[in-house]
């Protein structure tokens, strides 16, 4: 049913892009659209996950700079029945992660340094599993066509705005100014709602998928809890200056004080974990852990990263408190 869904949501993303390149061109314009669409997704299919990476400043790792990191989403992998991903680390001290690539033999995953010192091991292992999830679905080349069209269909309505005016005198088929200034606002907004759309139908079936793989639901309820407390208080400021990338995160990284934000890609957190909590009722509170570790261990960050700045306490050890549902987890960070 969700590969259903989203398959008709991209075709309406599809039919809104060409409808647009029609009103401003007629049938020459839709060709037009439709071509302009069809090249940015080739060269976004084979270079998305370079330019993300990149962008965000990301370190490749391996077992050897960063062992227990890595020898998770190893493990990980392994129960996904994945090939191994790359595996990278964001120097960035809001807590977050995303997974990018085109398919499962091309797919890395990030985590930021952020993340690495709040979360506990198996919390580590819920949030990695979940963007497992999302390369075993191959949700990483949907959000990446998604995002591409969202774009194009923004820039296409600022196009009518310049040209589209000129139309109603080729036939009566322009929709004139007060149609392309109509269009410029609802064009753009109508593509951020089947984004979002798309963005939160994958959200909720790589969460159930993600608890799967690591063996536990309140371990990734646990982690969604603290990211999502970290994400409001500490800003991200590559995301806040390429909102588009947003859709990416485990968590929405962007601060919510800019207009960006009027919309979220991403599912309310507390029906996140409140389905989550549900499914480890469903399993009788007996669910293990993935990561192989009792549920406070931590992971050592990588050589060459320093510590995060520091971000405001809350009452416990954490940089933004102990805000676990029930695990027990300290919350303290590798550092103290």
């Amino acid at each position: 049913m969700n590969i259903m869904r989203t398959a008709m949501l991209i075709a309406g993303l599809t039919a809104l892009f060409m409808g647009i390149g029609f009103l401003i061109g007629g049938s020459s314009g839709m060709l037009i659209a439709f071509v302009i669409a069809a090249g940015m997704n080739v060269f976004s299919y084979w270079n998305s996950d370079k330019m993300v990476l990149s962008m965000y400043g990301a370190h490749e790792v391996d077992e050897r700079s960063a062992p227990e990191y890595y020898g998770i989403v190893r493990q990980l992998a392994q129960r996904a029945n994945l090939p191994m991903p790359k595996v990278y680390v964001i120097d960035s001290a809001q807590p977050n992660a995303f997974a990018t690539g085109r398919n499962p033999q091309n797919a890395a995953v990030a985590a930021s340094t952020g993340l690495l010192q709040v979360l506990s091991r198996d919390e580590i292992a819920g949030v990695m599993a979940h963007e497992l999830a999302h390369v075993k679905n191959h949700d990483t080349l949907t959000m990446t066509i998604t995002a591409t069209l969202a774009g194009a269909i923004s820039m296409l309505a600022n196009f009518a705005f310049l040209f589209g005016g000129n139309r109603n005198r080729e036939g009566g088929g322009g929709i004139g100014i007060l149609g392309t200034i109509v269009m410029m606002v609802v064009a753009p907004m109508a593509a951020m709602l089947v984004q979002m759309a798309v963005s939160r139908t994958r959200e909720y079936a790589a969460d159930r998928m993600g608890a799967e793989i690591c063996g536990s639901p309140r371990a990734l309820a646990s982690a969604l809890a603290k990211i999502a407390r970290g994400a409001h208080q500490i800003p991200n400021e590559t995301a806040e200056a390429n909102p588009a990338s947003a859709h990416l995160f485990i968590i929405n990284p962007l601060s919510g004080q800019r207009m960006d934000n009027l919309f979220s890609t991403h599912p309310d957190t507390e029906n996140r974990i409140a389905a989550l909590m549900a499914m480890e009722a469903e399993l009788g509170g007996s669910s293990g852990s993935g990561g192989g570790a009792r549920s406070d261990a931590r992971v050592d960050l990588p050589g060459g990263f320093s510590r995060p700045r520091a971000a405001p306490r809350g009452a416990s050890g954490s940089p933004w408190g102990n805000n676990n549902p029930g695990n027990g987890s300290s919350g303290r960070g590798p550092w103290g």
